[in-house]
């Protein structure tokens, strides 16, 4: 049995992956958007999740599961997010896959590179036009990569 790793517009933690301030005040919104209402907090995340391109239909879809998080449950995500784990990236010693949209306003590009730098062997696959959630904005594209991959490390 083979065994692989599949980040997508995944962060050594915002602390390991950017810049002090930006991952303090992630962390800070994070926490004052689970104390209020879904409206704010759908408000502001919501737009930093897609390209400009997204159907609408989709982006209403994923509006309506972000109306139903459960703020305990995100402030316990937002607070293990915030953390530092680069020293965890050398230690990865099984082939892996890292997927970023071209176009991810939360997790950009640098974030990627620095990851495919600190995971030795890691491949990185940049999907164009799309955004943080490249899974539901490039579906077949991923797919297709993450298919790819799981052929080529099995061999």
């Amino acid at each position: 049995m083979s065994t692989a790793l599949i980040l997508a517009s995944a962060y050594a933690g915002w602390a390991g992956s950017l810049p002090p301030e930006v991952a303090e005040q992630r962390l800070r919104q994070a926490l004052a958007l689970a104390d209020g209402a879904p409206e704010a907090f759908v408000g502001a995340l919501l737009p930093t999740m897609f390209s400009n391109t997204m159907p609408r239909e989709i982006v209403d879809d994923f509006r309506a599961s972000m109306q139903a998080f459960h703020p305990r449950g995100f402030r316990a995500m937002a607070r293990a997010s915030a953390e530092d784990v680069r020293d965890v990236l050398p230690h990865v010693h099984v082939p892996t896959l890292l997927v970023y949209g071209d176009r991810d306003a939360r997790a950009p590009l640098t974030v990627a590179e620095a990851l495919r730098a600190g995971i030795s062997g890691s491949s990185l696959v940049i999907l164009p036009n799309a955004g943080h959630l490249c899974n539901i904005e490039a579906p077949d594209e991923f797919n297709a990569a993450v298919r790819n991959f799981l052929h080529e490390s099995r061999s």
